[in-house]
Order: C-alpha cells, then sequence, then structure tokens
C-alpha cells in the first residue's frame, strides 16, 4: 500500500473514535435544542401525529440516547443504526419541517455516512463494546 505518511498507520483504530465522539457530540447538541425550544416546537403540526409537546421531549430523549451512547462506546453499532436513521430522517424532512431539524441537509447527510461507517467499522479504541 502506498502511503504518504506510513508512520502514521499506527493510530489508524482512532479514526473510528474521533468519528463516534464528533457524531455522539452532534447528537448531543440536536437534543439540547430539541430542549430548548421544546415551547416553541410543540405547536408545530405533524401530519401522522399532530401536535403537542410530548414530540420534541421524545425526540430529545432518542437523540440524548444516542448521544450517550455513541460518546461512551456502549452498543456503538447499534447507536450508529438508530443515529443513521434520524438522520436520514433530518435529511428527508428538513424541507417541509425547518424548525424541528436545526442540521442542515448537508449536515444530516455527513452524519448519516458517519453513523454508517460506524456500524460496519465498529466503536474504535476507548470503547466498552467487545467484537464477537
Amino acid at each position: 500500500m502506498l502511503s504518504l505518511f506510513p508512520q502514521l498507520l499506527f493510530l489508524a483504530p482512532f479514526s473510528a473514535t474521533i468519528l463516534r465522539v464528533a457524531a455522539g457530540i452532534a447528537f448531543l447538541l440536536l437534543a439540547w435544542v430539541h430542549i430548548n425550544k421544546r415551547e416553541e416546537l410543540s405547536r408545530v403540526d405533524f401530519f401522522f401525529i399532530g401536535h403537542g409537546a410530548w414530540i420534541p421531549v421524545f425526540a430529545a430523549i432518542v437523540e440524548l440516547t444516542i448521544a450517550t451512547a455513541l460518546l461512551a462506546g456502549i452498543y456503538t453499532q447499534l447507536a450508529a443504526l438508530f443515529g443513521a436513521l434520524v438522520a436520514l430522517k433530518s435529511f428527508v424532512w428538513k424541507p417541509r419541517f425547518n424548525e424541528l431539524f436545526p442540521l442542515s441537509q448537508s449536515t444530516s447527510a455527513l452524519l448519516f455516512a458517519i453513523c454508517l461507517s460506524l456500524v460496519f467499522t465498529g466503536a474504535g479504541v476507548f470503547a466498552f463494546d467487545l467484537p464477537l
């Protein structure tokens, strides 16, 4: 394999850790926005479920659970799978419900790609996940 910096290849396991922590921080910030704007977001009318104060609280709980699991490295692949679904939902529904999804579509696409790569590569170092 031709590498520009072959001396740095021993740091390869840290790449998944960096991606895991970055995605965890992104989901933590999403949960923070949903908690802080819950009054405003409770008035948004969804065509399937209506409106209510429980919608932003439920979204914040889901995002906080994903963020905690990603940051701690517990059940990383499962958390990354749910994170990929949340990011995909944000990507698809951003034009319709702009106020509920604070991330831009390009940021949601990048978060989806990060979460999907974590599903395939695993947690990296400094995680509690063990390969089976």
